[in-house]
Formats: C-alpha cells, sequence, structure tokens
C-alpha cells in the first residue's frame, strides 16, 4: 500500500503540476493581459492625473504671479495718478496765485494810475483856483492902488523901467 500511495502521491503531484500549469497558462492568455491593461491604463491615467496636477499648480503659480506683477502694476499705476493729482493741484494753485498776484498788481497799477491823475487834476484845479484867487487879489489891490491918474502914471513908468525894453 504505500507503494501505492507513493504512486498516487507521485500521479497527484504531476496532476498537480500538470494543472497549476494549465491554470497559469490560462490565466497568462486570458486573465493578466486584461489585468496587464487595466494596470498600465490605471498607471497612465494617474501619470496624466499628476501631470495635469502639476500643470494646474504651475498654472496657479504662474497666475499668482501674474496677479501679484498685475497688482504692482496697479499700485505703481495708482501712485504714480497720485503724484499727477498732486503735481496738477500744486501747480493749479500755483497758477491761480499768479494770476492773482498779476491781477492785484494791474489793480495796484490801475489804482495808482487813478491816483496820479486825480492828484494831477487835483494839482491843476488848486493852481487855477490858486490864479484866479490871485488875479482876484490883484485886480483888488491894484484897483486900490490905481484909484487915482497919478498912481497909475506913477505905476506904468516904474514897469517900463523895470522891463528895460531892448
Amino acid at each position: 500500500m504505500e507503494k501505492l500511495i507513493s504512486e498516487f502521491s507521485v500521479g497527484l503531484f504531476f496532476w498537480q503540476t500538470m494543472i497549476f500549469v494549465g491554470l497559469l497558462f490560462l490565466l497568462r492568455k486570458y486573465a493578466w493581459g486584461p489585468i496587464l491593461v487595466a494596470v498600465n491604463e490605471r498607471e497612465t491615467s494617474i501619470k496624466d492625473a499628476l501631470a495635469s496636477a502639476e500643470a494646474a499648480r504651475a498654472e496657479m503659480e504662474t497666475l499668482q504671479s501674474d496677479n501679484q506683477r498685475i497688482l504692482k502694476e496697479a499700485r505703481a499705476e495708482k501712485e504714480a495718478l497720485l503724484k499727477e493729482a498732486r503735481n496738477t493741484r500744486a501747480d493749479l494753485i500755483n497758477t491761480a496765485k499768479e494770476e492773482a498776484q498779476e491781477e492785484a498788481q494791474k489793480i495796484l497799477v490801475q489804482a495808482q494810475e487813478a491816483i496820479q491823475n486825480e492828484k494831477r487834476a487835483a494839482i491843476s484845479e488848486l493852481k487855477e483856483q490858486v490864479g484866479s484867487i490871485a488875479m482876484d487879489i490883484a485886480e483888488k489891490v491894484l484897483q486900490k492902488e490905481l484909484e487915482s491918474k497919478d498912481k497909475q502914471v506913477e505905476l506904468i513908468d516904474q514897469l517900463l523901467k523895470d522891463s528895460n525894453l531892448k
């Protein structure tokens, strides 16, 4: 019986090995191909997903750097606009001051001219009044002095001597 058991064991081992080899052959032909294809597809999809994630990360970094650049440009433009507004305001204030000073100078010059004209007119009127008063006084003095004919002749002689006709 030992022989039978030993033959049976060897036969069993042989058939088990054959079944195992057949199973491996069937698995290789029908299961491993699709499994390997599925594994390769999965690996490819994972690689693609990783590449897409990396591309998205790189794009996000690019967008962030673009955003930072745009913010810096916007700040610089804002500062430039504020500086330009300050300069414009200062220019407007200076222009207004200059125009006000020029207008004040014109008004001052006109006032001085008006004062000079009024002064000349007043002096002229004063001279006329003084001349008129002097004529009135001279006329009254002469009338009093020349009441008599003798005094008139005496005055004419005196004036002729003083004038020395040449």
